[in-house]
């Protein structure tokens, strides 16, 4: 049933690249599972030329699309439409943090460090920081608040290998290097941190609005739920829509291509929509970018 802040989004995206020669490919791009109920029009991956795609599920049970791209130049596109609650995050101050030796086993693994997530190197600078800070939910509030402070967003140098480490140390990057040093100092304080990619439009801010992309966020462990925080953004938001969740950005990354290309553009989409009227078009109300 439809809520009273219900919306629908539009949704997608587009890639145009060129190879040399037949090359894999795996995407990541397609809609959680966790929102299958919530898509009215599904967001199939197609391509021109196309090609054969087959999928299967990575071990954090993120659905990949997996297929052979021919030499030449490759159109691959989607576009969706789901609904969604239109209600921001959850916010619950009160909610707590569960000691180690009580946590599901599922759960440990977002405790270690990883690829991008450096417990080690951060592990003295989080109990500087952070060792008098209140457990539970104002803890994990008072990392984003720091790394919300400390990095100064430049999409201009972004960089596919900044890890948390070199994020805290250059003070720049964009949302990956926000979630990912939230997510390391939050397991070095004990609490269970996992990184999201999405889709977030500008549903409910005001302009100017960025370029569109796709973003990265975190969900925390709190008293037995997972939490969703934004350190980039630092505030509630309206109209998120997972794709993958791992333990950084190498478990979701969008493309892995198996050999030499050239990525051309790369366009994404994320607006919110009106339901459609009597003559059957939907009325575009307000969109990202």
């Amino acid at each position: 049933m439809k809520g009273p802040n219900s919306i629908r989004l539009r949704l997608g995206y587009e890639f145009v690249y060129t190879f040399p020669q037949p090359v894999p490919m795996i995407l990541m791009v397609t809609v959680h599972y966790s929102r299958a109920s919530d898509m009215i029009v599904p967001d199939h991956l197609t391509s021109e030329p196309v090609v054969n795609v087959t999928t299967f599920r990575d071990g954090f049970g993120n659905l990949c699309s997996r297929f052979l791209a021919p030499a030449g130049r490759i159109r691959i596109m989607s576009s969706a439409i789901v609904k969604d609650n239109g209600l921001p995050d959850v916010v619950f101050p009160y909610a707590l943090q569960c000691t180690v030796q009580d946590l599901p086993e599922d759960v440990l693994i977002f405790l270690r460090g990883s690829r991008y997530c450096e417990t080690d190197l951060l592990s003295p600078v989080a109990w500087q920081l952070f060792g008098h800070s209140q457990r539970g939910w104002p803890l994990v509030q008072a990392i984003c608040d720091s790394v919300h402070n400390h990095i100064t967003f430049d999409y201009q140098k972004a960089r596919a290998t900044r890890t948390a480490w070199e994020a805290y140390n250059e003070r720049s990057g964009v949302c990956r290097d926000f979630a990912h040093l939230a997510i390391a100092f939050c397991r070095c304080m004990n609490i269970p941190a996992r990184y999201c990619t999405g889709y977030l439009g500008d549903t409910g801010t005001l302009p100017p609005y960025g370029v569109p992309d796709f973003a990265a966020w975190m969900e925390v462990y709190l008293g037995g739920v997972w939490y969703i925080f934004d350190p980039r953004n630092n505030v509630p938001r309206i109209g998120r829509v997972l794709i993958a969740r791992g333990r950084d950005a190498a478990d979701v990354a969008i493309a892995t291509t198996f050999g030499p290309n050239t990525l051309e553009s790369f366009r994404i989409w994320t607006e919110e929509v009106e339901e459609r009227n009597s003559f059957g078009s939907a009325l575009i109300s307000g969109m990202n970018g």
